[in-house]
């Protein structure tokens, strides 16, 4: 069975720095984009960063320039390097992970059970 397991998550004060981990555990063929989202009290899922199989990045607007995106290949992993955080950066982080599966004949989308960021003085 398919999991991505999340760690990271915390309390930080303003400007403080964070860093999100997210490992693929079970039997997989490949993991392709790898990625990460936040949902805050009363609002939608919104994209954070998202890298794809060759490096390539996508930072929302509002983290450009203080999150970095990044994966480990071999061990089918993403990080999440928060810098300069907000108080409004404060949300539930989740993983997100696009993985062929060793027993399905598709890829699926699969969600990391979300780790909270509060960044609060």
């Amino acid at each position: 069975q398919v999991q991505l397991v999340e760690s990271g998550g915390g309390l930080v004060q303003p400007g403080g720095s964070l860093r999100l981990s997210c490992a693929v555990s079970g039997s997989v063929v490949s993991v392709n984009s790898m990625g990460w989202y936040r949902q805050a009290p009363g609002r939608q899922r919104e994209l954070v960063a998202v890298i794809r199989t060759g490096g390539v990045t996508t930072y929302a607007d509002s983290v450009k320039d203080r999150f970095t995106i990044s994966r480990e290949n071999a061990k089918n992993a993403v990080y999440l390097q928060m810098s300069s955080l907000k108080s409004e950066d404060t949300a539930v982080y989740y993983c997100n992970a696009d993985i062929l599966a060793t027993t399905a004949s598709r890829s699926l989308s699969f969600w990391g059970q979300g780790t909270q960021v509060t960044v609060s003085s």
